[in-house]
């Protein structure tokens, strides 16, 4: 975001409401908590966005944290990812549960079908330490 300034527009949801927008493209103002009660906003629209968490690392990196930047830029490719995929991978990476080529093909999968490479790098590291501890299938 060329108007973004991480340094002055923290917290982003005070101080530049006008760059937060819902999964569907609604303002951050015209979200509340009544409309989702009676049902007039699906619950998904109060999700955040990759934008909105690539900001949020902008002004974690400004402040020097770069371990939480890093986070959030992983979460902001996880945001792309539906839940039920999200639980599967989760399930996937206990121990025990899947072999190497599994693992990696849910990288692979994570870089192609969801352009996530930080969380296919995860699951690749994981698979290593999981081959190296004996733990896969």
């Amino acid at each position: 975001m060329a108007d973004f300034d991480p340094r002055t527009d923290y917290p982003i949801g005070t101080r530049r409401p006008d760059l937060v927008r819902t999964p569907g493209g609604m303002a951050l103002t015209d979200l509340t908590l009544e409309q989702l009660r009676r049902g007039a906003i699906p619950d998904d629209e109060f999700r955040t966005t990759p934008e909105t968490l690539r900001m949020q690392a902008e002004v974690a990196r400004t402040a020097r944290r770069d371990q939480l930047a890093d986070n959030l830029d992983r979460a902001a490719e996880l945001a792309k990812v539906p839940n039920p995929v999200i639980l599967e991978i989760y399930t996937a990476l206990r121990p025990g549960r899947s072999s190497l080529e599994d693992l990696e093909q849910w990288a692979r999968r994570l870089e192609t079908d969801y352009d996530a490479p930080a969380i296919a790098g995860l699951v690749r590291e994981a698979a290593a330490a999981y081959a190296a501890r004996g733990l896969l299938a």
